[in-house]
């Protein structure tokens, strides 16, 4: 079995522009969902630190700052990998997101590899009791509702940027 979700989707606006709205504008277009959350305590701001080597951090209400990952690739327009872990997840125990945003004409293909769940165990709370395919399709929708989000807010950026002019 493969423990790897990939979804992809076609984004009207250039790799650059969809780039800077999946790392600067990440706590903007960001869906929570109770099955996928970080931390227990509920959902917070992410923040992707802009260097290879930085940290993805979700900050609670309460000023908490749970480290969910790292940047190890940052290649703006082009590529982001982050490792990434929930807070149920021991010591040593990570997976890894690779997203790739590639010029297609005049859009972009955004493609969302997330890998390594084989690392976490069958019976391990971040699956839900879902094993196998039923988990890793689960975890897909989640990433195609994300990527739609993304999708939404790039473009309306895009849009905004092309047709009016900066107000000062």
């Amino acid at each position: 079995m493969s423990t790897r979700v990939q979804v992809a989707l076609r984004i009207a606006a250039p790799p650059a522009r969809v780039f800077a709205a999946f790392t600067r504008e990440i706590h903007l277009w960001w869906q929570p969902s109770p099955l996928f959350s970080f931390t227990r305590a509920g959902p917070g701001r992410l923040a992707i630190e802009p260097r290879l080597g930085g940290r993805f951090t979700e900050t609670q209400a309460d000023g908490s700052v749970f480290e969910i990952g790292r940047v190890t690739a940052w290649e703006p327009g082009a590529r982001l990998a982050l490792t990434w872990r929930q807070a149920s997840f021991a010591a040593g125990q990570s997976t890894a997101v690779d997203i790739r945003f590639e010029p297609v004409g005049t859009d972009t293909r955004v493609t969302v590899d997330h890998l390594g769940w084989d690392s976490i165990p069958a019976p391990h709370a971040a699956r839900h009791d879902m094993v196998g395919m039923t988990f890793l399709r689960h975890h897909g929708d989640w990433w195609r509702a994300l990527l739609a989000g993304l999708k939404a807010a790039a473009e309306t950026e895009s849009e905004g940027a092309a047709g009016a002019t900066p107000a000062r």
